[in-house]
């Protein structure tokens, strides 16, 4: 797109409340996730299987939790709240993260008792991670100028994750019969959930039309040209979802792990919403 389409468009979202109001609502999508992601993998904390993995997974929580305040800005730059509040504040039907970054790592809490599943940490974080990098590539095209421009931070440590996780997902993979057990549930488990991760829930045409992001089946190509090809090199091929009723975390539909996993994200912020997070 020319510099000049892309101010056209640029202006456009500010003053059509419509496109405003789809721009917004891919920045929560996107935000929300990242928000979600984040937490979940800060949850592994002290739990990872040495302590090498335990700094690295740490460092990549905390690049994640960097780039949902990025999303978050851009909002409150277009009046939709607070960065704070809107990170915080929002109950969870307001919410818009897929199904996949809000489910537990496993049963047990982190201070209680915690049984996560190690195999399902790897493939959730290596499938997300490689449908982040997809999207990133697009957003570094967006015709939301601010937003191009987030997508290129982003890029540079997105980079680092993905090869993390890939490193995780191919080894495992490549290890013991138990070890492929573990991983082949898991990867099984995850794609129950990834239905929603290329959506754009309802407003997905307007987004499609304003020329923010690629279309969400181009999205989803592009994701399995990268995998099949790590999986081909595995002697895998990707498990087709479990079919019945899914919910579209990017219509406000959620499990009540995502409540549970707010209150507490948001207890700090509750007692006192005017400190900054």
């Amino acid at each position: 797109m020319s510099e000049a389409a892309v101010k056209v468009v640029n202006s456009d979202v500010i003053e059509n409340p419509a496109n405003k109001e789809a721009l917004i609502q891919l920045l929560f999508q996107l935000a929300d996730d990242e928000f979600l992601y984040s937490y979940r993998g800060s949850e592994w904390l002290g739990l990872a299987p040495h302590i090498e993995e335990d700094v690295a997974f740490s460092s990549i929580s905390q690049d994640s939790m960097g780039h949902a305040a990025l999303y978050y800005q851009l909002l409150e730059n277009l009046s939709a709240g607070k960065a704070d509040d809107l990170a915080h504040g929002r109950p969870a039907q307001e919410r818009k993260n897929c199904i996949l970054v809000e489910r537990v790592n496993g049963p047990g809490y982190y201070m209680e008792d915690p049984d996560y599943d190690w195999a399902y940490a790897v493939v959730r974080n290596y499938l997300y991670s490689l449908a982040k990098k997809v999207k990133i590539q697009s957003l570094k095209q967006s015709s939301y100028q601010p937003l191009a421009d987030a997508a290129v931070k982003v890029d540079t440590e997105l980079f680092y994750h993905l090869m993390h996780w890939k490193t995780w997902f191919v080894q495992l993979f490549s290890s013991t019969e138990k070890a492929k057990e573990h991983m082949n549930a898991a990867f099984i488990k995850v794609m129950n959930d990834f239905h929603d991760v290329f959506s754009f829930g309802e407003y997905n045409e307007k987004i499609q039309e304003c020329g923010f992001i690629d279309a969400e089946s181009v999205l989803k190509a592009k994701w399995e040209e990268l995998l099949v090809p790590v999986l081909e090199s595995l002697g895998l091929i990707l498990p087709q979802a479990a079919s019945g009723v899914v919910m579209n975390g990017r219509n406000g539909e959620h499990t009540k792990e995502l409540e549970e996993a707010l209150s507490v994200l948001s207890e700090v912020y509750n007692t006192d919403p005017n400190v900054p997070w």
